[in-house]
């Protein structure tokens, strides 16, 4: 059962993360694709500077419940299937929830039902790290809000926050004795060069100065 338990962590949330809310509401909303509209992204900052913030607020609800189901998901498979509290540091598998986060944020970014074109994945990294380790996540939302509050740009405070997240984990897995902290760390590293490489262009706006700011039109 354990076999079939680690197929679950990585194919649910993939497959889950990848039904991508911003694409669906547009489409719904006005027969376009999200894709070819303003900065192409198809995620809840270019949902609302295209769409409005009804859409957008269809696209948070979205991306945070399938976030958050996942790996609610997993980690009730590996209870019931193999007896096995995955939440528990004390049963050495913290990974299995940082897995799953990864996998999820794949299926938001490279999602089979799209062509393998998603978001940028940072509402559902948000989710899906609540809800693996919500006193870290908590941390770098409150970096995220300020960056953004000081800054108006949210892929700033997106990258920041992708930056301190193994260090992050590190700090709080060594407080709470998780003996999973380096496969922990490692996979909370990935995490964050996914984020910085979906990015990438956002970056370079941000250099030359041509990135636009949070409540500005597309």
């Amino acid at each position: 059962m354990i076999y079939l338990c680690y197929a679950i962590m990585i194919i649910v949330p993939y497959l889950l993360c990848g039904i991508n809310s911003a694409i669906i509401v547009t489409k719904i909303k006005t027969g376009e694709d999200i894709r070819t509209l303003g900065s192409g992204n198809a995620g809840l900052t270019n949902t609302l500077r295209t769409q409005g913030k009804l859409a957008a607020l269809f696209v948070l609800l979205g991306d945070v419940l399938k976030g958050v189901l996942s790996i609610l998901i997993v980690r009730s498979a590996f209870l019931w299937l193999a007896g096995i509290d995955t939440a528990d540091p004390a049963n050495s598998m913290t990974y299995v929830g940082f897995a799953a986060a990864v996998a999820a944020i794949i299926g938001h970014v490279f999602p089979v039902y799209f062509g393998f074109k998603g978001g940028k994945g940072i509402l559902v990294s948000v989710a899906v790290l609540m809800t693996v380790e919500w006193i870290p996540a908590c941390i770098l939302l409150g970096i995220f809000i300020i960056v953004v509050a000081i800054t108006r740009y949210v892929s700033l405070g997106s990258c920041i926050a992708a930056i301190l997240y193994p260090v992050t984990i590190l700090i709080y897995s060594m407080i709470v004795g998780d003996t999973c902290i380096w496969i922990n760390v490692v996979l909370s590293a990935l995490i964050c060069v996914l984020i910085l490489f979906m990015h990438r262009g956002n970056l370079i706006r941000l250099k030359n100065h041509t990135e636009k700011k949070l409540g500005q039109k597309a």
